[in-house]
């Protein structure tokens, strides 16, 4: 017995070395170990993902799946070569909790739908990231999507930008939005699942096929209390009430830094050879000093770089309704400003 034992567990090991033996030489042939543009550890917390979503609203809920494509962006697969325009920003682009639909980028794509426009936007929104953590979009994201060249790059951007240092930290930025994960045994781990031929297919049958069961939740009926308290600061009146000289000279180190970020999203799109247009962004605190500053000091350096810009952040008249926590814009909101984005965005795609 004791023989035969032993030789039953020599073929077990045999025959467990060659099936180990060969699925590593499909992986090295067939995987992605050697592929230089393999995203590998980046973008892992954005790609593949299918979230059974619920929101409720004043008149009841409405239920979606939250997706993210295998290149990372918002909705279904694409190949990076069929885009022809992005949206980029925090998660006032991003809104995974609202239907896409509903969301900026959907009111937008809805608008040059009726407008007869050959043109659909892709969202790649990150919750958390800045112009910062787009620079490092561009290095570690975009540049392993093959033929990716989108003719127009949208940036929404501002609300986030005085959480970033004068002097840009380079883990910080690539951390905005965990574009790149800050645990190291994660980073491993990440780097293996995206680089393996098994761990992917089975990532993308799981992604087209096994949605996650849970549900997650957001509450978008609108604090009254909240209303009680509204107070949007208009354009006009920001003008009337800042000493706009006073507070370059407060934020100066700040608007110098984040400009010079702007020149680098210029020049990253170019390389790509797309047309950046930067958008100003808005709250529902309107035009409080520090937003103010930056929006009105990327105005004017694009009037000086000649760059596309949409002053949205001007042309909005806020009202409570637009926003469900402060920041993050409703069904409405979401409306609202794409139309006004779309009233220059079409001056922009004519003269095009």
């Amino acid at each position: 017995m004791n023989i035969f034992l032993k030789k039953l567990s020599k073929i077990l090991f045999l025959n467990f070395l060659i099936v180990f033996f060969f699925i590593v030489l499909i992986e090295l042939f067939f995987g992605y170990w050697f592929d230089k543009d393999n995203l590998g550890p980046y973008m892992r917390e954005h790609r593949m993902k299918n979230q059974p979503t619920i929101i409720s609203f004043e008149n009841g809920s409405y239920e979606y799946n939250y997706k993210r494509n295998y290149y990372g962006f918002r909705g279904d697969d694409v190949e990076p070569a069929d885009i022809k325009a992005v949206i980029l920003g925090g998660s006032t682009v991003d809104q995974r909790y609202l239907p896409a639909e509903f969301t900026i980028t959907g009111h937008l794509n809805e608008n040059l739908k009726n407008n007869n426009y050959d043109l659909k936007i892709l969202n790649g929104g990150i919750e958390g990231t800045t112009s910062a953590g787009i620079i490092y979009i561009f290095k570690y994201w975009f540049t392993k999507l093959k033929n990716f060249s989108p003719e127009i790059i949208l940036f929404y951007i501002g609300i986030n930008e005085n959480s970033v240092a004068p002097k840009m930290d380079t883990d910080r930025a690539m951390h905005d939005g965990l574009i790149k994960n800050p645990e190291i045994f994660e980073f491993i781990a990440d780097n293996i699942k995206s680089r393996s031929l098994f761990i992917d297919s089975w990532r993308i049958y799981k992604f087209k096929y096994l949605p996650r069961k849970s549900f997650v939740k957001y509450d978008g009926v609108l604090d009254p209390s909240r209303e009680n308290n509204f107070k949007y600061i208009s354009y006009k009146t920001a003008v009337e009430i800042y000493d706009i000289e006073a507070l370059k000279k407060k934020y100066g180190k700040k608007i110098t830094a984040y400009l010079s970020r702007i020149d680098t999203l210029y020049e990253e799109s170019r390389k790509i050879n797309s047309n950046p247009i930067f958008i100003t962004n808005i709250d529902s605190r309107g035009h409080a000093e520090n937003l103010f500053i930056f929006n009105y000091s990327l105005i004017a350096h694009c009037k000086v770089k000649k760059y596309n810009c949409i002053d949205l952040a001007k042309k909005l008249e806020g009202k409570f309704n637009y926003w469900i926590d402060g920041t993050h814009t409703t069904k409405i909101g979401s409306n609202v400003i794409a139309n006004l984005i779309m009233e220059d965005l079409t001056k922009f795609i004519k003269k095009k």
